[in-house]
């Protein structure tokens, strides 16, 4: 990401429409503080839930922070009116509580919340987690304002399909880059691992058989996998040692992010971009996330993108690890063949492994 594109996402998140739902007019005001002394200069803010939807109808709020407790409309209340009113929309909403247990995150994630603010409120806390919900909103408008724009185009210049055909084509696959780089941004230690995995894919799709065609497509969706991580905050994505329960769940939610950012498409590349975020994280004997989906239920796309996906991973450098030597990841690629990988797949890695090797040392990381 350029430092150009740094300052353009700095000022919408700066400009957004927020919106505060809190009975308690401290905390509100506190907020409200907050968020205005550190540039917000759209703060909205009430203390009366029965209000809120009036006031989403009047104003397209980006992000809600959201009060749990509260008379008339408790907060899942709120969500579930909200999530009627804006069905083809993402709207980041924040939970503001004072109760940290288990039920009641997981209750309020199953209803529409992206993140949580615990009572008392830290300030560092606070605008980091809103700038994290906010970034993702921007990039999510971003889309969909590329893609209104190029349905707009395409209805206009129907009759020059043909000689635009691959002006088109070229102008979805930057989104799919650029997309693919904004999920590498906010993972940066991974370096080129998004190059090295989609190199690997279309290798991979070649060995399978599946022809040059498809596996071109496959090398232009596949660098979108991570892409939901833009969604996981900062505490998470780079803690540098193992994730706790609680975290780990947050961390999976990434595929599902992902396929919220990417949408629904009619373009092909599109379309396998959205597959292999679902699905490069389900295993082959069932035990894999989101949907747990086993064998030949799990798309040829995702399986590829898992065995690609994780040798890259195991041997480069991460923030929470050291590169694996090459022979232990093999190994544990083949060992786990017929578990979380497609054993037929593990087989073709196999036999074109000097492939793989060429493409990682290729485009060695920044760091190496």
């Amino acid at each position: 990401m350029t430092q150009a594109d740094r300052t353009l996402i700095d000022d919408r998140v700066r400009g957004a429409s927020l919106l505060i739902v809190d009975d308690n007019p401290v905390n509100v005001e506190l907020l409200r503080d907050i968020l205005q002394s550190s540039g917000y200069t759209n703060v909205h803010a009430t203390t009366d839930s029965a209000q809120v939807m009036s006031l989403f109808q009047q104003t397209r709020f980006d992000l809600v922070l959201l009060d749990i407790r509260m008379p008339k409309y408790d907060g899942f209340a709120v969500m579930g009116q909200l999530s009627s009113l804006i069905a083809d929309d993402y709207l980041p909403v924040i939970v503001i509580t004072a109760q940290a247990d288990k039920s009641t995150r997981i209750r309020s994630l199953e209803v529409g919340a992206k993140d949580f603010i615990t009572k008392p409120f830290d300030r560092v806390e606070v605008l980091n987690r809103i700038r994290n919900m906010l970034e993702m909103r921007v990039l999510y408008n971003e889309r969909g304002r590329q893609a209104a724009w190029l349905e707009e185009t395409v209805r206009q210049r129907t009759h020059e399909l043909e000689r635009r055909a691959s002006e088109l084509r070229e102008t979805q696959l930057e989104i799919v880059r650029c997309l693919g780089r904004a999920g590498e941004y906010r993972d940066n230690e991974t370096g080129l691992h998004v190059l090295r995995m989609s190199k690997c894919c279309e290798r991979l799709a070649r060995a399978a058989g599946l022809g040059d065609r498809f596996a071109e497509m496959l090398l232009y969706a596949s660098p979108m996998h991570d892409v939901g991580k833009i969604g996981i905050p900062d505490r998470i994505l780079l803690k540098p040692g193992p994730l706790d329960p609680d975290e780990w769940e947050l961390m999976k939610t990434h595929t599902l992010i992902g396929a919220e950012i990417i949408g629904q498409h009619s373009s092909e590349v599109m379309q396998l971009a959205r597959e292999i975020t679902l699905t490069h994280h389900e295993h082959w004997d069932g035990c894999g996330y989101p949907r747990g989906l086993s064998g030949a239920e799990i798309p040829l796309v995702g399986r590829i993108a898992a065995v690609c996906d994780v040798f890259d991973a195991l041997t480069s450098e991460r923030a929470y690890k050291a590169a694996w030597p090459i022979e232990d990841a093999v190994q544990l690629v083949n060992d786990n063949a017929g578990k979380q990988f497609d054993p037929h797949l593990v087989e073709l890695f196999n036999k074109i492994l000097p492939e793989f090797l060429e493409i990682k040392q290729r485009y060695l990381d920044r760091n190496n």
